[in-house]
């Protein structure tokens, strides 16, 4: 659920200026997101009410929930200090009847809260884009509601192996770190002090059509995403995502997503 503002003077006054971190690898610097992509946020998890989900032709739905902007799972439960996964960077499509001349996008993180507690979200995961044959990728980090940053110059490839983790150090304060094991590059962020509270009650593993401009971002086809070694770590051990709440976005009567967990350890979703 990322959250971008425009950073202007009219906004912060002409002599504030918005401190970043630095303690970043050479040549990784952080940019603002809505330079980038506009005004560009995501709410909450956005329910679908039950009497609008159209489930004609899809299985083995008796134990998903529906939403319009988030896929994936979700464990509900408490004390959740660190949740990660592995994916396999996708290379997103243009969707079936969809323009070239049109961007496209999609996001793949890992989060502690944002489903059942709203008042914060630590999250960090890859954006996709597509417009006509061009694909690109970014890294990014957030949290809600504060603004989402990229991780500008952390080079990403379709077929890259990525690992992303977000830890909590209290309810105030944590990290994120995002890893590309293929070209064995490893960004972190830390966080102190923020005034928005974890719950510590729900980890989450999304592919999520965000917004600009207060609308979702037209949907790209992100074909497969999998994650991998997804578990969290709790006040009393480590948990996979067995028991998860399975969620699938549906927009217009139409679901585009098919998600579901293997093992312990592994939360698969499909476009279609």
């Amino acid at each position: 659920m990322k959250f971008t503002a425009i950073l202007s003077a009219a906004i912060l006054g002409a002599s504030t200026a918005l401190a970043l971190p630095t303690d970043l690898p050479e040549g990784v610097t952080l940019v603002p997101r809505a330079p980038r992509q506009n005004v560009r946020r995501s709410g909450l998890k956005k329910p679908v009410p039950a009497s609008d989900v159209s489930i004609e032709g899809l299985t083995n739905n008796s134990n998903v929930e529906y939403s319009s902007n988030w896929a994936g799972a979700v464990l509900i439960g408490s004390g959740y200090k660190s949740v990660t996964g592995s994916i396999v960077v996708p290379t997103p499509k243009v969707p079936s009847g969809g323009s070239s001349s049109k961007q496209y996008a999609a996001s793949a993180w890992v989060g502690i809260d944002g489903d059942t507690c709203d008042t914060a979200i630590l999250q960090t995961g890859v954006d996709f884009y597509v417009k006509g044959s061009t694909v690109s990728f970014d890294a990014w980090y957030e949290w809600y509601p504060d603004y989402a940053y990229t991780f500008s110059g952390f080079s990403i490839s379709a077929g890259d192996t990525i690992t992303m983790t977000a830890t909590a150090t209290s309810t105030s304060a944590g990290s994120v770190t995002i890893k590309n094991v293929t070209k064995g590059k490893t960004v972190t962020h830390s966080f102190s002090s923020e005034t928005n509270k974890l719950c510590e009650t729900n980890a989450e593993w999304i592919v999520e059509d965000f917004e600009s401009n207060g609308a979702l971002v037209p949907f790209a086809n992100f074909g497969t995403v999998t994650f991998t070694g997804a578990s969290v770590s709790t006040s009393s051990g480590t948990v996979g995502v067995s028991g998860a709440t399975i969620i699938d976005i549906q927009q217009s009567s139409t679901v585009l997503t098919s998600c579901s967990t293997s093992g312990s350890s592994s939360v698969g979703c499909s476009y279609v």
